[in-house]
């Protein structure tokens, strides 16, 4: 049975891959993907209550992922229907290449470490649509993008989902993996940003301001206040995260309803053709729903390998086949390009005691950072990946003809730098 689950989810990744050659949304695929590997593991199962179990275990896990992109999606995209984000395309528009590379990189890193990699790559990906014309330049600053996202939410205890379950399960401490793990991200995403800005030729062509097409129906003032109080939501979902406990998508989903709120007054005496693409409403039709299908489809395909064991199997045979853990842990953030990295670094938490490795021991955090990481190298292999290539539609395979080899570099010497900071510094 294992044997066919496994044909199953390759045959699905495949098709996934070459989404452009046949011409079947990926989401599509996904989501047959998922719903065949839990009937082919119910079918055969002798206990059927157990199955339904962990499926609503896995469904709630992964429905919170959702909401929270739901939520995220639907704020950046109000943000961006009143041209809140022109303020930051303008601040850092310049024909200078390395200089947008660079700002583009920085910033990236930076906000993903307060944000999360997920929330970062969206609002990005909105700067990105307003600034840059050549589709090919976008598509290349794009993987950036999700190199330098992943990168900045490794050594952020709430930058990564990975990072903040070393975090919850005792195996890290907030103070020491920024001070353990930033070098190393710092060169996986700055050694990228070299590579990039060698290879775009000559200055990157910028949108013409008329391009932006400006939504006129709202001023100077509403476009602050909605840009301030989305951005000002965003950073808010982590601090109540820290205060309440509460998952995340709790906070986000609250700061939708918040923002809700603040545009359903601003707007209220309005015309209802004036204030109808300035609305909540609005955003949430338009919004990517395609990309968040795909995105449960994938993850619940998953999830069915991780109910088998075949993760935690893979994870076993690892540490018993390799021995090192400098390799191990590579090879985890390698292997979490093509799988899960959260059901991956959830196996090794059990497999590995705090009494063989104490809180903030080498292996945890350079397990933090390959984990967080590793994902960069194909564009399915990290949340910030799968939001852009269901919002950009980006195909897999110009992915890793064009950005994986980049990301691997990047991710390659980052963890040696880790590795020399821990040896001799």
């Amino acid at each position: 049975m294992v044997s066919i689950l496994l044909v199953l989810f390759v045959v699905g990744y495949i098709a996934i891959t070459l989404e452009q050659s046949i011409q079947i949304n990926k989401a599509a695929t996904a989501l047959i993907t998922a719903v065949l590997c839990w009937t082919l593991i119910i079918l055969n199962a002798d206990n059927k209550e157990i199955v339904i179990d962990s499926l609503t275990h896995h469904l709630s896990a992964i429905s919170e992922i959702v909401f929270f992109l739901l939520g995220a999606m639907t704020i950046v995209e109000l943000i961006d229907a009143h041209d809140g984000f022109q303020n930051i395309a303008e601040a850092i528009k310049t024909t200078h290449k390395t200089k947008l590379v660079w700002l583009i990189a920085l910033i990236t890193f930076f906000l993903s470490a307060v944000l999360d990699n997920l929330t970062t790559t969206i609002v990005m990906i909105s700067i990105l649509n307003k600034l840059i014309q050549d589709k090919k330049v976008k598509w290349l600053l794009l993987g950036l993008v999700i190199i330098a996202s992943n990168a900045g939410g490794a050594w952020s205890p709430i930058g990564d989902v990975t990072t903040t379950m070393l975090w919850i399960g005792g195996q890290i401490t907030p103070f020491n993996i920024v001070k353990q793990v930033f070098l190393a991200s710092l060169v996986s995403m700055a050694l990228p940003t070299l590579i990039v800005n060698y290879l775009i030729k000559g200055p990157i062509t910028l949108k013409p301001v008329i391009e932006n097409n400006l939504n006129f129906n709202s001023n100077a003032f509403e476009r602050n206040l909605i840009f301030y109080v989305g951005i000002g939501c965003l950073l808010f979902v982590p601090i109540f995260k820290a205060f309440t406990h509460l998952p995340p998508y709790m906070g986000m989903l609250l700061c939708l309803g918040i923002i809700w709120v603040v545009t359903e007054i601003l707007h209220k005496k309005k015309a209802d053709d004036e204030k109808g693409v300035l609305s909540v409403n609005h955003a949430i039709r338009k919004i990517d729903t395609p990309s968040i299908l795909f995105f449960f489809g994938i993850l619940m395909s998953i999830a069915s390998l991780e109910y088998v064991g075949v993760l935690p199997e893979m994870a076993a045979y690892l540490n018993s086949s390799i021995g090192n853990i400098n390799l191990v842990a590579i090879a985890i953030g390698l292997l979490s390009a093509v799988f899960d990295n959260v059901p991956l670094v959830a196996a090794l938490q059990s497999m590995y005691s705090l009494e063989q490795y104490p809180q903030d021991h080498y292996f945890w955090e350079l397990l933090a950072y390959t984990a967080g990481t590793g994902g960069s190298c194909l564009i399915i292999g990290s949340a910030a990946g799968v939001a852009v290539m269901g919002i950009e539609k980006i195909d897999f395979f110009w992915y890793l003809k064009k950005v994986s080899w980049i990301a691997l570099i990047g991710f390659l010497a980052g963890a040696a730098v880790f590795m020399f900071q821990h040896a001799y510094l």
